[in-house]
């Protein structure tokens, strides 16, 4: 099955890019990033960020956005069978145009990747073209369950700092 990613979540000056693998079959259903409702992307976003989870998505996005945070992809489009990244073919794996958006928002400073399998896709296939600082932080998927809710709170507090400049 070919994947494709969503547009990114931009705002007008994003200090702090957030970067999963590629769309779980759940987002791609509601055509929300991270849709599964055990993801805890969301959830974390809103306790860092002090907007309800559970909000509707546009106000979700909006909530972020303005707080200077940037949601995309690290591959623009992959085969993949099901949701989970181990099971992302290697050889169709298509990265988005991070020069372009780097240009267009010269206001980032960060890059942060979402779990390992983003890690992974990064630096084989786009590190090399930017010279942004990058953090690994613990995958918010369900799938990662070495840490529970306040574990993973705790490692993506540096969002926070990231986004207002510190």
């Amino acid at each position: 099955m070919r994947v494709e990613s969503f547009a990114p979540l931009l705002g007008d000056a994003p200090r702090v890019l957030i970067l999963g693998s590629t769309p779980s079959l759940a987002s791609l259903e509601k055509g929300e990033y991270y849709g599964h409702v055990r993801n805890a992307f969301w959830p974390l976003m809103a306790e860092l960020f002090g907007f309800d989870a559970r909000s509707s998505y546009a106000d979700r996005v909006r909530a972020l956005t303005q707080a200077g945070v940037a949601v995309w992809d690290v591959l623009q489009s992959c085969h993949r069978e099901g949701s989970l990244d181990a099971a992302i073919d290697r050889a169709s794996e298509v990265p988005n145009d991070f020069v372009a958006l780097v240009r267009d928002r010269p206001s980032l400073r960060h890059v942060v990747l979402n779990g390992r399998k983003a890690e992974q896709v990064w630096k084989r296939v786009v590190a090399d073209t930017l010279d942004l600082p990058t953090t690994v932080l613990p995958s918010t998927s369900p799938a990662m369950a070495a840490l529970d809710f306040d574990g993973k709170l705790a490692r993506w507090q540096l969002v926070r700092e990231l986004a207002s400049g510190r």
